[in-house]
């Protein structure tokens, strides 16, 4: 099924490249056509702007030699190909040829528009504790400098990451963890086109939705609104273990989209003065509610926050662009980095206004609220890739009983949950009626439906690190250990 879908998406990013070649070039059968290495110098010469040397012909020679000129090409480049020989995609073997167009995709479209984000996500920053040290005195260490390159070039994926996650956080609810599970709901990609195209989309009712209804709905809009080619359909995202390699390769064109995006100088800095007296006005807002309602019932307090989030999610539209403008030191105005920290503060004090909430929720509301989030945390996490199998093994198994000891809890919390007797002793409800809906939302949509597919990605992860260790000991058992019964000996033993 990867395969498949790594040809089909490979396939049409090439058409989508090939389209710009004069005359242009379409491919139908991606292991056929990159036989003759015509495809592959036509491609090569499109990414790099190149003239290459080629052959005319078709014959075996010809073939070859087109194939070699490619290869020789990437390698001046500085690109490992690793296991990749010009007979192999004379054969036109999948796992070469998809390895091949992979590493081409990888240097050519992600990494060189990843590379523009290299100075935004190397700053240090107080929601990044992570990033690359960057004082005048480490800049002075060519050194230090060089090992940050090539930090960067082992992070291009990263920074993409990064990118799509600042795309979503203007959307509270959405959240991107990786380029698998997290895309699988559509709501990623809405938001992205939401934040760089404001109004679109209607992210509440997307949320109503199916998986397949907002991955059809995000693939249309993007090719027709922002002419982004469709490289993916709902069936290649909307499934257990979807391909990161052929999300990887639609996400980064939203982020070429970003790039074509024109502003001038004067107009993005008349936007920057605007959301920073919005954004002003926003924190004086929350801070005068915050004390109006500070002796107030926990109904009060959450019906007000809902009305604030819902006037601060409209207002906020208008904003969203300007928002999430990149954040290079380069790029930067002050005001624009003043801008985002205020942002960032906005939404920090936001956010700890959730938290108090969901801490005074009545009992036994408060216990079920903080097994939510500790589930939610839990499949947010990514699955840890270790190489020591005996880690791994001990690393996965751990998670699988945390997470089963959670899942117990599951039915006396939903039971807990449908019978809670919603008035105090006057009779006046003790919740907004939308705080109880959300939370049961959650307990079904966000924990019952993903359980299963969670399941099963920590239970490949643990026969992954002992199906890896089992191959290591057999690698190790390379000598004869005498008879048979001597050999299950050892076996039993280990």
């Amino acid at each position: 099924q990867r395969e498949f879908t790594q040809k089909k998406t490979f396939t049409s990013w090439i058409n989508s490249i090939l389209a710009k070649h004069t005359p242009p070039y379409v491919v139908s059968d991606l292991y056929t056509d990159i036989q003759q290495g015509h495809l592959l110098l036509d491609l090569l010469e499109v990414l790099s702007g190149q003239h290459l040397p080629r052959e005319k012909g078709f014959n075996t020679f010809q073939c070859r030699s087109n194939i070699e000129n490619a290869l020789t090409f990437l390698k001046s480049r500085s690109l490992k190909l690793i296991n990749i020989h010009v007979a192999d995609i004379i054969e036109g073997k999948p796992s070469i040829v998809l390895g091949l167009i992979w590493t081409i995709i990888f240097h050519f479209h992600i990494e060189e528009l990843a590379r523009t984000l290299a100075c935004t996500y190397s700053q240090p920053s107080p929601d990044r504790p992570g990033a690359v040290d960057s004082s005048p005195k480490a800049n002075r260490s060519a050194k230090k400098s060089a090992k940050i390159k090539e930090r960067w070039k082992m992070s291009a994926t990263k920074a993409l990451l990064l990118w799509a996650k600042e795309q979503c956080s203007l959307h509270g609810s959405v959240s991107v963890t990786d380029f698998k599970s997290s895309w699988r709901s559509g709501l990623a990609f809405l938001a992205i086109i939401q934040t760089l195209r404001p109004g679109l989309v209607d992210l509440e009712k997307a949320k109503a939705r199916s998986n397949k209804e907002n991955l059809k709905e995000a693939f249309r809009i993007a090719e027709l609104e922002l002419n982004i080619p469709r490289l993916l359909e709902p069936e290649d995202v909307d499934t257990v273990n979807p391909d990161e390699k052929s999300i990887m390769t639609y996400v980064a064109q939203f982020l070429q989209y970003s790039k074509n995006l024109p502003e001038s100088e004067e107009d993005m800095q008349e936007k920057v003065r605007e959301a920073m007296g919005w954004l002003a006005a926003q924190e004086e807002k929350l801070a005068k509610l915050l004390v109006e309602t500070e002796n107030e019932t926990y109904y009060q307090k959450y019906k007000e926050m809902m009305s604030f989030m819902e006037t601060f999610n409209q207002e906020k539209i208008p904003f969203l662009p300007v928002l999430s403008s990149k954040r290079g030191e380069a790029e930067l105005s002050e005001g624009q980095q003043q801008m985002r920290e205020e942002w960032d503060k906005v939404i920090s004090q936001i956010n700890e206004w959730k938290a108090k909430l969901d801490q005074m929720l009545p009992s036994p509301l408060d216990s079920i609220e903080a097994w939510l989030q500790e589930v939610e945390r839990l499949q947010a996490e990514d699955l840890p890739d270790l190489q020591d199998p005996f880690k791994a093994m001990s690393v996965f198994r751990e998670i699988i009983v945390i997470f089963k000891g959670l899942m117990d809890c599951f039915d006396s919390h939903l039971d807990t949950l449908q019978s809670f007797k919603n008035e105090d002793e006057k009779n006046m409800p003790l919740v907004l009626p939308e705080k109880l809906e959300e939370m049961k939302r959650r307990l079904f949509s966000s924990i019952r439906s993903t359980n299963p597919s969670t399941f099963l990605e920590y239970h490949y992860g643990l026969c992954s690190a002992i199906a890896n260790e089992v191959k290591l000991k057999l690698n190790i058992w390379d000598v004869k250990y005498g008879a048979k019964e001597s050999v299950e000996s050892l076996l039993e033993n280990w």
